[in-house]
């Protein structure tokens, strides 16, 4: 393959002046187009402004950079309308400019990276000669046309009106001041005569390069991801493939009605759902994982490309291989009834709204082993949904694809791969022994309760806790409605439910001298309650508000333990100490979360939350926090932390709130951190080791350790 550079460098280019006038008029007739190898428009209007100011005092703005190509079917209009004439030359570079110039000259709305439509306004002052974003303010100052538009329809037409306003509003235009005015506008309008240097890439340079130059271009100053490379290829390779993708993200984000609207076509289905909107990039991660079997899209990128990794050779043959995978995977991947059948797991997992996914990447991920089992491995529906409710919940929770979401699919695919030729049963328990693996009965005791020392109502840990409320088809606190139906994206209220403060913060802060925010909202202080009923309970304490609640609500014994139970709200909770309280429903709410995923497993459970078998808080209850370790200086803020035994390198450094900063992230669960550096159901208490003046123990030797009268 020609090398880019050494194309720039010979007779295959060659530089022709090109006028805006000359340029609007080929856009709008259609004999300049873009290729789709450009992403959306995304200039601000800001940008826009500036672009033109620069042009009318006459400063450089670039070259473009064009390919003579008369193939259309690998070419969309600029301006977003179909055009007519064929193609004669295609944009590789200088597309935002262009839409620009013919947005702001014709008047027209294009298309912005929401997929929302606009029409790009600039004012102008010809007594200042300024130009302005379009507000009501420039619309109503007779000073400023409020959209230059006019200027470049007609001068004359355009001098008129702008008279006109002045006088209307008792300004009083002198013989000097008109000439200024027409001078200036007569400047703004000769913008079409402005010359651009246009890069002509002749007709006889094939696509790849043409490819290869985008790349090189587009990646200046642009971090351009491994799905933005891939993305390039198919505008390139197979450009339906990629108008596929771009048209279901689209939609995703539109009802059949909205969308019809903007297209100007009755459409019957769109991929909307209430869990998110998405992008062309996501959709290629998922057809990548499924068609091609791959998770990491750089190898996946390569592969598109032919390219040989020894001998990086392009072997074209390879090349079509690849993209017929491609090509078949995509079409089981934007099937209306199997995205459809999917969303359906999500929802018998407990998850119901957007809120609830903290990871795009156990979506769409989860949705390739879903087409695994459907498509390949022919699973029922039935019991594929019930399966695959239980995977998603456990990656979910676990932040399955949260930490090398690339590497962790590409496991995930290659185990399943193994299963090839064999039944859907097969299908079903390799996917149970994995779930199995992954939460095995100590870690819903050990991991999960310590994952829920967050203040994070984002965290994998409560939102799986809420997930398993709506499994178990739990009351909210202090209500006969269905946590599930509060929960209700289709749901139209002012006022749903709340996250009630249990111990709440004015009594946390005023009577008990608590201060940092963290302690008091920490998630296991927070129980689902009506909007109103958290009104009423205000700042009082948890042992005066709770059993008049209870009274006030008419609650029998029976409904009242059941709420408790769902709540995760120990006995004589009202009374407790706060930090005891903590650690006691931290448990509880980990033995809910748990119950709810055995319901997943069968339908037919009946669900045990009999708070008698959790047991009562152990010494180890009363232990300190990390945050009390720093507070009391065993730990000083700054400390180094590393794995004790661990094969892995991680160095890791306590901060001032009693966190553990890894990298940029930052852990309040050490366990979560042990977890995500590759340990498999440890105590984080036992895996970091702390690198003090001449020692290196322990963290959980640190936290045993009794503290000096000072310390304490």
């Amino acid at each position: 393959m020609t090398d880019p550079e050494e194309l720039l460098a010979g007779p295959a280019f060659g530089h022709h002046p090109w006028s805006v006038q000359e340029l609007v008029h080929d856009i709008h007739s259609g004999q300049v187009r873009l290729p789709d190898l450009q992403r959306p428009f995304v200039w601000s209007n800001a940008k826009v402004r500036d672009l033109i100011d620069s042009m009318y005092r006459g400063y450089p703005v670039g070259e473009l950079m064009f390919w003579a190509n008369r193939d259309e079917d690998h070419t969309r209009p600029v301006g977003g309308d179909t055009k007519t004439q064929d193609a004669t030359m295609q944009v590789i570079d200088g597309q935002q400019r262009l839409t620009s110039l013919y947005a702001v000259v014709k008047g027209l709305a294009v298309w912005r990276d929401d997929y929302t439509r606009e029409r790009i306004r600039i004012a102008f002052n010809p007594l200042t000669e300024r130009f302005e974003v379009t507000t009501p303010l420039f619309e109503r100052s007779a000073e400023w046309i409020p959209d230059i538009v006019t200027v470049f329809t007609s001068p004359i037409a355009a001098r008129s009106a702008y008279l006109r306003r002045l006088t209307s509003d008792d300004r009083e235009v002198n013989l000097e001041m008109a000439t200024s005015i027409e001078l200036a506008l007569n400047r703004l309008h000769q913008l079409q005569n402005y010359m651009f240097q246009v890069v002509q890439v002749k007709e006889s340079i094939g696509r790849e390069e043409v490819a290869e130059i985008f790349v090189r271009i587009n990646s200046e100053g642009v971090t351009l991801s491994s799905a933005d490379f891939i993305l390039t290829w198919m505008s390139v390779f197979w450009e339906g493939g990629r108008t596929q993708l771009e048209d279901f993200a689209r939609d995703s984000r539109f009802t059949p009605a909205g969308i019809s609207q903007i297209t100007g076509s009755k459409v019957t289905w769109t991929p909307q759902n209430p869990y998110m909107s998405l992008s062309p990039g996501q959709l290629v991660r998922v057809v990548v994982a499924y068609g091609l079997h791959r998770g990491r899209l750089r190898d996946a990128y390569n592969r598109l490309r032919g390219r040989d990794p020894r001998t990086r050779e392009i072997m074209p043959e390879q090349r079509v291989a690849e993209l017929a995978k491609l090509r078949a995977g995509q079409v089981h991947v934007l099937k209306p009834v199997n995205w459809d059948e999917f969303l359906k797991v999500l929802e018998r997992a407990g998850f119901r709204s957007s809120e609830m996914i903290t990871s795009a990447n156990t979506v769409l991920y989860s949705y390739v082993i879903w087409l695994m089992g459907r498509v390949d491995f022919k699973v029922p529906i039935d019991e594929l949904r019930e399966i695959m409710a239980r995977w998603f919940f456990m990656s979910q929770i676990t932040g399955r694809y949260t930490s090398s979401p690339e590497t962790r699919i590409q496991e995930d695919v290659s185990r399943i791969d193994l299963l090839a030729g064999k039944p859907a049963m097969a299908f079903v328990a390799e996917l149970a022994g994995m779930i199995d693996s992954a939460v095995p009965s100590d870690w819903w005791s050990v991991t999960l309760p310590e994952d829920l020392y967050t203040s994070s109502t984002g965290a994998p840990a409560y939102v799986g806790y809420v997930a398993a409320l709506n499994i178990l088809d739990a009351e909210v606190l202090l209500s006969t409605m269905k946590v599930k139906e509060w929960i209700n994206p289709t749901r139209r209220s002012v006022k749903g439910i709340e996250r009630h403060h249990l111990f709440p913060k004015d009594y946390l802060k005023t009577d008990l001298g608590l201060k940092a925010a963290k302690r008091i909202n920490q998630v296991a202080n927070f129980a689902l309650v009506e909007w109103s009923d958290n009104i009423d309970i205000s700042n009082s304490p948890p042992h005066v508000y709770w059993p008049q609640q209870v009274a006030d609500k008419n609650m029998d014994e029976s409904r009242r333990v059941h709420q408790e139970e769902w709540h995760a709200l120990p006995a004589g909770w009202e009374t407790m100490e706060y930090e005891s309280f903590l650690t006691a429903r931290r448990r509880l709410m980990a033995r809910v979360t748990h119950e709810g995923f055995k319901r997943l497993t069968d339908p037919n459970y009946r669900p045990d939350l009999t708070r008698a078998a959790v047991p009562a808080a152990s010494a180890e209850g009363t232990l300190p926090t990390l945050e009390a370790l720093v507070l009391a200086g065993v730990l000083p803020s700054g400390t180094l932390l590393s794995p004790a035994e661990a094969d892995t390198e991680t160095i890791g450094e306590i901060t001032e709130d009693g966190r553990l900063l890894i990298g940029e992230r930052l852990y309040e669960s050490l366990t979560r951190a042990a977890r995500d550096d590759g340990a498999d159901n440890t105590d984080g208490w036992a895996y970091w080791q702390a690198h003090l003046d001449g020692s290196s123990p322990l963290l959980a030797e640190l936290r045993r350790a009794p503290l000096t009268t000072e310390q304490a």
